[in-house]
């Protein structure tokens, strides 16, 4: 049994539930029947107090069907419970926020929808997970419309907001412009698309992007969606590239297509100099760092230990949660996002910046709290 199976079942589970503080004959009136009864009413006159008054206001539910898991695929909603658990144990560890997980068993986008909703009055943000594209971008955006507190992917945008903070520095180190950038993204998944968006929304101007059918360009028509329509619309692509031309003169190849090993330098032949490359899928990326670096002058993967530079959700989903539930906002919206992703690319200074260090560590002092507070004051 390996070492990861031995922990998990001596922990039996990484998270628990535990009371704040002991009950005695005192408090247990006060805390429970007959005191709770004043709660309740003082929630029922004022929705809004139940933030305060219970756990909601610092709690979240994190949800998954389990179609999408870390590189492993359609699991099922059991096997994704100890990724759950994982997700939880950060949250409260690194930012103290209590953190459920729920895992669905159904893959109907509208049961998911239809459950979310009824479980909603208990959380005070759904942090959605390891949901399959494209019926995560459907049930994320009903979602956003139907609840009135937030809703975040964190597969789309906890992604999409350390690949842009790792750009933003990496772009400082070869002295290019965030404008004048050739862009390539390689998958068109949940990441490929927030990431897309994200950088669009930021400045960047030339960029294609491919999946397994190629270029997604106007007038495609094999495998299309609504989603990699809305891409289409965004990039202005007229025509179609193979991917060796588009390689040509390209800046940054951002790649989050799940398919590990499948690109060797060979296929990178012709990037501009100086580039930039993220090879983001986990756990294993579509590239070696060895084979990544005969080409780029940085690189970054997705969590693999051969590279220096880790382009790692956690340091965005902490931070972005804290700062919404403290506001007690009601959406996560694209300014929080960019916030997040801004604050993430300064808390590297100045004079530690280099291309082996575009990202700071998770375990930086005061970096929560830093992202945090900027997302805060975008509310």
């Amino acid at each position: 049994m390996s070492s990861a199976l031995n922990l998990h079942k001596e922990l039996n589970g990484k998270i628990e539930i535990k009371p704040k503080l002991k009950l005695n004959s005192r408090n247990l009136p006060l805390l429970y029947t007959p005191g709770v009864a004043e709660v309740a009413l003082e929630i029922a006159k004022d929705s809004e107090k139940a933030s305060t008054l219970t756990i909601k206001g610092n709690t979240i539910a994190i949800i998954t069907d389990g179609s999408r898991l870390l590189g492993l695929g359609n699991q099922g909603p059991l096997a994704s419970l100890p990724v759950m658990e994982g997700k939880a144990l950060i949250l409260k560890e690194l930012a103290g926020i209590n953190a459920f997980p729920i895992c669905l068993d159904t893959q109907d986008p509208e049961k998911i929808i239809e459950t979310v909703k009824y479980l909603a009055p208990s959380f005070g943000g759904i942090n959605l997970e390891d949901i399959a594209s494209p019926k995560c971008f459907i049930i994320e955006r009903v979602l956003k419309k139907k609840l009135s507190i937030p809703v975040f992917h964190d597969d789309q945008h906890g992604t999409a907001i350390v690949t842009l903070a790792a750009l933003i520095n990496s772009l400082k180190i070869v002295k290019k412009d965030m404008s004048a950038i050739k862009t390539v993204i390689l998958g068109a998944g949940a990441a490929g698309i927030a990431i897309t968006h994200l950088l669009l929304d930021y400045g960047v101007k030339h960029l294609n992007i491919f999946d397994s059918a190629g270029m997604i360009h106007l007038g495609r028509k094999k495998d299309m969606n609504p989603y990699k329509e809305e891409i289409a619309q965004r990039t202005k692509a007229a025509k179609e590239k193979s991917f060796k031309e588009a390689m040509q003169e390209c800046d940054v190849l951002i790649t989050v297509s799940g398919k590990a090993n499948s690109l060797t330098a060979k296929d990178l032949k012709g990037m501009a100099r100086k580039a930039i490359i993220f090879s983001l899928s986990n756990p294993v990326p579509e590239i070696s760092y060895k084979e990544a670096k005969k080409i780029g002058k940085i690189v970054a993967s997705g969590g693999s230990q051969d590279y220096k530079n880790h382009v790692n959700n956690m340091l965005a989903f902490p931070p972005i949660w804290k700062g919404a539930l403290e506001s007690r906002a009601k959406k996560i919206t694209k300014k929080m996002i960019i916030a997040a992703a801004e604050a993430i690319a300064a808390a590297v200074k100045p004079s530690a910046l280099n291309e082996n260090h575009i990202l700071p560590a998770i375990s930086q002092k005061g970096l929560i709290e830093q992202v945090a507070k900027k997302v805060r004051e975008t509310v």
